[in-house]
C-alpha cells in the first residue's frame, strides 16, 4: 500500500483554515494552479471533495469539518517535534500572537501588557481581535492564540482555562445625573431610563434577569452592542449604563459609578487556550505576562476601592 504524502497535512490545514484556494496558495507561496492541484491530491487521498463550490466561494464538507479539528493539532505537534529544544530566548524571539478579547480589556490592560512585552521580547507582536461570541472555533483552528473572557456553555470542554480576575456589575451615570446624589435604591434605579448592552439577537442581560425575579422591568431606551457605546450615551444623557467594573475602568473616567441595588453574582474573567499550545514555551511566557498584568490591575483596583471607601467614611464624619 502506498504511503500518503504527509506534506499534504500542512496544505490541508491551511486550506481548511482559509476556505479559499487562492488565499491558501498565498500562505503557502504556491500559485493558484499549484494549489488547485494540491487540493485535487487531497481529494483523491481522502476520498472526499473537502471544499465544495457555493456561489462565489467554497464551503467545507462534513468530512472537512471533522478533519479541521484534528489536522491543526497534528501539524502543530509535528512542527513542535521538529523544532530545536533550546531554551526560550526572549530577546531573540520573533513571533506574532493573536488575542481575542472582550471589549474593555485592551482599554484597561493592553498598554501595560504591550509595555511588558516590549521590555522582555521587543520583536514580539500582538494582534487584538474582538470577541463577538464564546465559540471556541478560533482557538481550535489556530486563528487565535489566547482568549480572554467568561467561560460559557459554548466554550469547548477541551480548552484550557485559568481565572484572571473577578468582576462585578456597577451602575454608571454622568456626574450631574440625579442618581449621582444620595442612596441609589432599587426603586430609583429601576425607574430611571437605561441603555442596555446586549449581544446581537439577544434582548435580555443578567441585569434584566435579576430584575425579572423581583417582578421589575427597567425602562430601556436604547440597546447597544458594546461598553464604549453605552458609556458614551450615558456620559451625554440621563441614561444609566450597567457595566462590568474592571472591564470599563478607563472608559468610565470622569463619570459617577455606584453599586447596583441588586443581588448580582460576580463574573469570573478567564484566560483560554487550546491544549496544543500548552507546552509551547513562548505561548507559556505570554500566558504568564497576561496573568501578571491582570493581577497588578486587580490590586490597583482594590486599592482604589479601599481609598474611595475611606474617603466616603471621612466625608460622613465631617
Amino acid at each position: 500500500m502506498t504511503r500518503p504524502d504527509l506534506n499534504l497535512l500542512t496544505a490541508l490545514d491551511v486550506l481548511l483554515a482559509e476556505g479559499s484556494v487562492a488565499r491558501a496558495g498565498r500562505r503557502l507561496a504556491l500559485s493558484p494552479s499549484a494549489m488547485s492541484r494540491t487540493l485535487a491530491r487531497l481529494r483523491a487521498a481522502t476520498g472526499d471533495p473537502l471544499l465544495v463550490r457555493a456561489g462565489r466561494g467554497l464551503v467545507a464538507s462534513p468530512r472537512a469539518l471533522e478533519l479541521r479539528a484534528r489536522v491543526g493539532a497534528l501539524v502543530d505537534e509535528a512542527t513542535a517535534m521538529l523544532r530545536p529544544t533550546t531554551g526560550l530566548e526572549l530577546g531573540r524571539l520573533e513571533r506574532g500572537f493573536t488575542l481575542r478579547t472582550s471589549e474593555g480589556f485592551v482599554e484597561n490592560y493592553g498598554a501595560a501588557l504591550l509595555a511588558r512585552i516590549r521590555r522582555e521580547a521587543p520583536d514580539v507582536r500582538l494582534r487584538f481581535v474582538p470577541k463577538p461570541d464564546r465559540d471556541s472555533g478560533p482557538l481550535r483552528d489556530g486563528g487565535v492564540d489566547l482568549e480572554v473572557g467568561v467561560v460559557g456553555k459554548a466554550t469547548s470542554p477541551e480548552v484550557h482555562t485559568v481565572a484572571l480576575f473577578r468582576d462585578r456589575f456597577v451602575g454608571v451615570v454622568r456626574r450631574r445625573h440625579p442618581l449621582a446624589k444620595g442612596e441609589v435604591t432599587l426603586r430609583r434605579y429601576a425607574s430611571a431610563c437605561h441603555v442596555r448592552v446586549a449581544r446581537p439577537g439577544s434582548d435580555t442581560t443578567p441585569i434584566d434577569d435579576a430584575l425579572s425575579t423581583l417582578g421589575i422591568a427597567r425602562p430601556v431606551i436604547a440597546t447597544v452592542g458594546g461598553y464604549s457605546a453605552a458609556v458614551a450615551l450615558a456620559r451625554a444623557s440621563d441614561l444609566v449604563a450597567s457595566l462590568p467594573e474592571r472591564h470599563t475602568g478607563n472608559l468610565r473616567a470622569g463619570m459617577h459609578t455606584f453599586t447596583l441595588p441588586l443581588d448580582m453574582p460576580d463574573i469570573t474573567v478567564s484566560l483560554l487556550w487550546h491544549p496544543r499550545m500548552q507546552a509551547d514555551a513562548a505561548h507559556r511566557w505570554l500566558r504568564g505576562c497576561v496573568r501578571e498584568i491582570c493581577a497588578d490591575g486587580d490590586r490597583d483596583s482594590a486599592l482604589r476601592d479601599s481609598h474611595a471607601i475611606a474617603q466616603r467614611a471621612r466625608s460622613r464624619r465631617t
